[in-house]
């Protein structure tokens, strides 16, 4: 058997076994590593940047404060009496950590039904689709990472009614995320990225 053969055998072998990453990137406070860590994050939000507009900061951003970029997330159990699970606090998964049914209403809009949430370039562009909804139903602007977040975890409806005003939680986690949107726009604009 010649090594050529072999070399693609093992390569095959390999590449059915690995289930892509679905753990955080090393240094989440570092947009640079996150990117070189993983090229395929930024080929993907660069695909959406051309597409939809969302800066790739405003989508870091709101994916490190929705899932911390871990592919498979989910929302933690609720309990009853503290011991007895009565399933997760919402159905939302993945890297953007999209609910059920919003998602569901994307992939009809898009024709997207292989999409999934737990894949990267399916994640943003679910994330693009969204946002650019939020700025046509809301004139929320897509770099305004904050009142984006905002309506990201509100809904339409619910940040046009102001419902993030009765949790002070929020409000305070949207200034996060666009404090951290900053960051990794300031850090994008110094890092080499190919």
């Amino acid at each position: 058997m010649s090594r050529l053969f072999r070399a693609l055998i093992l390569a095959t072998l390999v590449a059915s076994c690995g289930g892509g990453q679905t753990s955080a990137p090393r240094e989440l406070d570092n947009a640079c590593a996150i990117l070189r860590e993983r090229p395929q994050y930024l080929k993907a939000f660069r695909k959406v940047e051309r597409k939809w507009g969302v800066p790739m900061h405003v989508m870091m951003a709101t994916i490190h404060q929705e899932s911390k970029f871990i592919a498979d997330a989910r929302t933690p159990f609720r309990y009853v009496a503290g011991v007895i699970p009565m399933g997760r606090q919402s159905s939302a998964f993945g890297y953007s950590q999209a609910l059920d049914g919003t998602w569901e209403e994307y992939l009809a809009d898009q024709n997207r039904r292989s999409a999934r949430r737990d894949r990267i370039n399916d994640a943003t562009d679910f994330m693009g689709w969204y946002m650019n909804q939020t700025r046509d139903r809301n004139g929320v602007s897509l770099s305004d990472a904050r009142n984006q977040y905002l309506a990201y975890h509100e809904g339409h409806t619910g940040f046009r009614k102001k419902t993030y005003n009765r949790k002070a939680w929020l409000v305070g986690v949207s200034s996060k995320v666009e404090a951290r949107s900053q960051m990794y726009r300031e850090q994008i604009a110094r890092c080499r990225l190919r």
